[in-house]
């Protein structure tokens, strides 16, 4: 059996293969390209296409497929045989730059939020270099951007990029005005941590809910939950544990760096975490560990859940993005360093973090806004939908200083004058971690907590770049035009720190005087979608992500219009789900029990006439009033379902289903839950929670 040093990344298109395949000219100009954003030669592009055919062909592939993301959420792809025919009436095998290059799906069949009408079709794939090409199956996969025939993007790749250069522009102009020409570029980079749920697939199959929706519509609370904490860190299961060891070997292969694995807090909950990578490659590494997940998953007889609340009462599950900016010479700029001039620059850089949270609060949290991620944002496992900033007591109180001019006190008194006095040195676990913070500083990188298990990490990304790019842009804009650049740079530091410091808070963010405390200090609070998604198109939202060419105004009014719209659509299947899993399974179930127990009192008194059949009564006159219960609620949510077809305008119709179906779905659900816990489960319709949870040894 081979290590797996030996057998990492080989099915991926990777450095060390483009370097031993291609010439030192064509792997030259390719890195300039990979690097430095170069244009792409056709000479090399022809190059690269015959040896990435030869190396896909030496693996067993026979076809390739221009792997993309569309607004779907998920990927996409359309497999061509390299196959051709050849002049004696065989076949060849045959693979252009051309093919490399471009690709022309169908634009009009994928979500584009009216930038394309449905006669027009036309649609483009663009060759990707930065993110490196792998074999899945018996297909070639080249990464590809997505856009229309008139240019607008139709994907998440697009914008993710151009958000990765506008972060790379600013921050080089910064790093100019420290003295640093060395490096040539500055790259976010990401490590997604992924959470998930196993169950067995011979249960999940017996459940409409979850094969329709991913995740439980009805379910009452298991008697064992995940009250004793025994679940995280514990020994993982031996059937989980194969399942992680055959997915570490399928992400090995494909050149992602998974590394850590542990039961979460939940029953049948996991996590995975990679290495850090660069965004846009962390990015597509994760729509790819998810796919791979779940299909591995299926041959250990399981199914991988990746929806952010599948069981109530248990916690959810979300994906951590720990991000952080660095140079292509290797320098993290989010490290404080050791010497004045690091010192200076990493709370630059820190401040433009802050800034950007703080002025782009609604941005960050509408990036992560889905149906499924509603149900977990604000609940005990996850962060509140206000938007905040935990920085650790140590850093706080250096910021507190810098605001105020006076010492900040260490070891001695340190007047915190930029660019002469050196930060006080402290390591990255000086403070306490928080899990309880939605943006949270770990001691070179910030972990943005928000995001759902589903979700792509490309929205956040997008955003966060494109954030801290304004703030990088406006800090340069100043320090270039200034006469004296320490003072300048001291003075706008100090600023930053007095006008954004409202986003800062160190302490509990599930209480509800945090809540308060936040209203107060002037920050937004957005429960849900259609709260928060809306805000896309404000004027400051639209001027700053237009102005760094991330989206254009069109880009940025078709994805309001598609998120809401999966939205509204996400949620109404729901609904129809559980208006049909409570007519056809639950109250056949309720009365089928009521009859049996009815039965049985007739039975009783036909022998025991004396017989009070308490129990059966008592039961019985339950069960009725439930079903009672349970068809009229049905009703109405079936009638709150039929209200949306009134209206055409998806604002409108998101607000209903937040205000009127949702609710109606609560109420549904708990009259069902009740029932669940009195009819005998010899009698209901499909597993519950305890089969559910603790089926996986």
């Amino acid at each position: 059996m081979k290590s797996v040093p030996e057998y990492f990344g080989s099915m991926v298109f990777d450095d060390k293969c483009m370097k031993a395949t291609l010439s030192a000219d064509v792997y030259k100009s390719l890195r300039k390209t990979i690097d430095e954003g170069a244009q792409l030669d056709e000479g090399v592009a022809n190059a690269v296409a015959a040896a990435m055919k030869d190396w896909a062909l030496s693996k067993g592939a026979t076809h390739y497929t221009h792997w993309f993301q569309p607004l779907t959420g998920i990927t996409a792809e359309k497999h061509d045989g390299f196959i051709a025919p050849s002049p004696d009436g065989g076949a060849i095998m045959e693979f252009s730059s051309k093919e490399l290059v471009k690709g022309e799906p169908d634009a009009s069949s994928f979500p584009s939020g009216g930038l394309r009408a449905t006669f027009e079709a036309r649609g483009y794939t663009a060759w990707d270099p930065t993110s490196p090409a792998f074999i899945k199956g018996n297909t070639l996969c080249i990464p590809t951007a997505f856009c229309s025939y008139c240019g607008e993007a139709l994907d998440k790749k697009t914008p993710l990029l151009r958000s990765a250069a506008a972060l790379n522009a600013q921050a080089l102009r910064i790093l100019r005005l420290f003295g640093n020409t060395e490096a040539k570029c500055v790259r976010a980079y990401v490590g997604p941590e992924q959470e998930y749920f196993l169950i067995d697939k011979e249960l999940f199959d017996q459940r409409y809910d979850l094969r329709f929706t991913g995740r439980t519509l009805f379910g009452a609370r298991s008697p064992k939950g995940q009250e004793m904490e025994d679940h995280y860190f514990g020994v993982i299961k031996p059937r989980v544990a194969s399942y992680m060891q055959d997915l570490n070997r399928e992400l090995w292969k494909l050149g992602i760096l998974a590394k850590t694995e542990h039961n979460e807090v939940a029953p049948a909950q996991h996590e995975l975490a990679p290495i850090f990578t660069t965004v846009n490659v962390a990015t597509d590494n994760n729509q790819l560990t998810m796919e791979i997940m779940q299909k591995v998953a299926l041959k250990h007889g399981m199914v991988c859940l990746l929806h952010e609340k599948p069981f109530a009462g248990v916690n959810g599950s979300g994906k951590h993005n720990n991000w952080s900016i660095g140079t292509d010479t290797g320098a993290n700029l989010l490290s404080p360093g050791k010497t004045p001039y690091e010192n200076a620059q990493f709370l630059l850089f820190l401040c433009a973090v802050i800034k950007a949270v703080d002025d782009y609060q609604d941005l960050l949290r509408l990036s992560v806004s889905t149906a499924g991620n509603d149900h977990r944002l604000g609940a005990n496992e996850a962060p509140p939908a206000v938007m905040s900033i935990f920085v650790g007591d140590e850093l706080s109180g250096i910021l507190d200083a810098i605001e105020k001019n006076k010492p900040y006190q260490e070891s001695r008194d340190t007047l915190m004058k930029l660019g002469v006095d050196v930060l006080p040195k402290f390591s990255r676990d000086t403070t306490d971690r928080n899990r309880t913070s939605p943006f949270a500083f770990t001691g070179n990188k910030f972990e943005f907590r928000m995001l759902g298990s589903s979700d792509s990490i490309a929205c956040a990304n997008i955003m966060l770049n494109s954030a801290v790019a304004e703030s990088l842009r406006i800090y340069a804009d100043r320090l270039e035009r200034a006469e004296d650049f320490e003072t300048t740079l001291h003075e706008m530091i100090r600023k930053t720190i007095k006008n954004h410091k409202r986003i800062i808070f160190n302490g509990n963010g599930y209480d509800d005087a945090w809540i308060e405390e936040a209203q107060k200090r002037g920050l937004s609070n957005y429960p849900t979608t259609p709260d928060a998604m809306p805000h896309l198109l404000d004027e400051k939202n639209v001027r700053m992500l237009t102005s760094h060419g991330v989206f254009s105004k069109a880009e940025l009014e078709s994805r309001t219009e598609i998120m809401l719209d999966n939205y509204c659509k996400s949620v109404r299947i729901e609904a129809d789900t559980m208006s049909f899993m409570a007519r056809t399974q639950i109250e056949p179930a309720v009365a089928s029990y009521s009859r049996e127990l009815a039965e049985t009192c007739s039975a009783k008194k036909g022998v025991c006439p004396a017989s009070a059949c308490a129990y059966e009564t008592k039961v019985v006159m339950r069960l009725s009033e439930l079903l009672d219960e349970i068809e009229r609620r049905t009703d109405d949510l079936d009638a709150a379902v039929s209200a949306l077809d009134g209206s055409s305008d998806v604002i409108a119709q998101s607000t209903m289903i937040r205000d009127s179906v949702i609710p109606a779905m609560s109420d549904l659900r708990s009259v069902c839950d009740e029932a669940e816990t009195v009819v005998s489960k010899k009698f209901w319709p499909f597993p519950v929670y305890g089969d559910l949870l603790f089926s996986v040894q």
